[in-house]
């Protein structure tokens, strides 16, 4: 019987600390690793913050050294900090035209940068440099040129789950990073002195192709890469100019509490923001929609959409194409006014509009 105990007693000792190095390590790999979860195979980054990790040919994360990242030394390029850019693809060249480029003019080239690290293990006479062979001919024959380089990314309007896109927002930066970075490595191998810079960025896919996204068959990819977006200037420069900078701000429109009705009062405003609208074609409209905190918070999310949603179809009445209006709802979040006052509460009754 003391035999069995002691042998039992031992076991435990044994098993159980391998038991929980076990469940350490899995809880660890469950946090740093990507799963595909669901039939649609979503792609989840568990740690976001960890540069270490770069996309392999089969959509898996593996652990890799970066490239070029030297003990003390700050990989580039950038990760463009300003988010969404509202910009179209019909506001740039293409590097096709031309065979020398001209320093004012900004390229746009429809070329999937994850090429670059499959190039960079070839050698140069392998290399098929694809869209991007003007661009290589251009640096290869024309001596020392400064170049801004930004690869753009964008993420499928048809996905709605905000925490999806801000998974797949900071997987396309990463892997758009380590991309660009061995281009970089490419550059070096090739001994070409040419001074380059780029970041990475990501733009709205509806915006950029503009009424094509409506004639066009939407890409099925939850992760669309868009391409890169080139200049040959030696100035520092904005590669994504915001087309709404110097566009005209609008007062906001207020509504009655627990309401969505357009006071009549506001006709002259909405006739002067839907002529504004026909004058500058290049412009769209965001509407937000806001809400007191009367009520649930259910109805008066539903209640704000509904205010931005009646400012639209002013807008409608009016001649401007319901695709250049883009409604938001916001309900009882972001109030400007103190909700326990009447004032408070009637300041918060809004939709705001915004250009871009």
């Amino acid at each position: 019987m003391k035999r069995r105990l002691f042998i039992i007693l031992l076991a435990a000792m044994v098993i159980l600390p391998a038991a929980n190095v076990q469940a350490q390590y899995l809880k660890k790999k469950q946090t740093t690793e990507i799963a595909r979860e669901g039939q649609n195979k979503r792609l989840w980054l568990r740690n976001s913050t960890d540069t270490n990790w770069t996309p392999t040919p089969g959509g898996l994360y593996e652990q890799v050294t970066m490239p070029n990242a030297k003990k003390g030394k700050k990989v580039e390029p950038i990760i463009d900090p300003a988010g969404k850019h509202k910009v179209r693809e019909s506001a740039y060249d293409t590097v096709w035209k031309f065979t020398a480029f001209d320093g004012k003019t900004f390229y746009f080239i429809d070329y999937n940068y994850n090429n670059f690290r499959q190039l960079k293990w070839k050698r140069d006479s392998d290399r098929d440099w694809g869209k991007f062979d003007p661009v290589m001919d251009y640096l290869q024959s024309a001596g020392r040129i400064p170049m801004h380089m930004c690869a753009v990314f964008a993420i499928n309007p048809a996905i709605t789950d905000q925490e999806l896109r801000d998974e797949l927002v900071v997987k396309a930066q990463m892997e758009a990073l380590i991309s660009l970075d061995y281009f970089r490595d490419i550059l070096i191998e090739l001994e070409m002195k040419n001074k380059i810079s780029y970041k990475v960025a990501e733009i709205d896919w509806r915006y950029w192709k503009d009424e094509d996204y409506y004639n066009e068959p939407q890409p099925e990819d939850e992760l669309i890469r868009v391409g890169l977006i080139c200049d040959f200037s030696s100035k520092k420069i904005d590669l994504l100019p915001s087309a709404a900078k110097n566009a005209r701000s609008f007062a906001e429109i207020k509504f009655f509490s627990n309401d969505a009705t357009i006071q009549p009062s506001y006709t002259a405003e909405l006739d002067d923001l839907a002529n504004y609208m026909k004058q500058e074609k290049n412009l769209e409209v965001l509407l937000v929609g806001y809400c007191d905190n009367v009520g649930t918070e259910a109805y008066n999310m539903g209640l704000s959409r509904q205010r931005a949603v009646e400012v639209k179809k002013a807008l409608i009445k009016r001649g401007i194409q319901e695709h250049r209006i883009e409604v938001i709802a916001k309900g009882e979040d972001d109030p400007v006014g103190d909700n326990n006052t009447l004032s408070g509460r009637s300041a918060n009754n809004r939709v705001t509009v915004t250009m871009q």
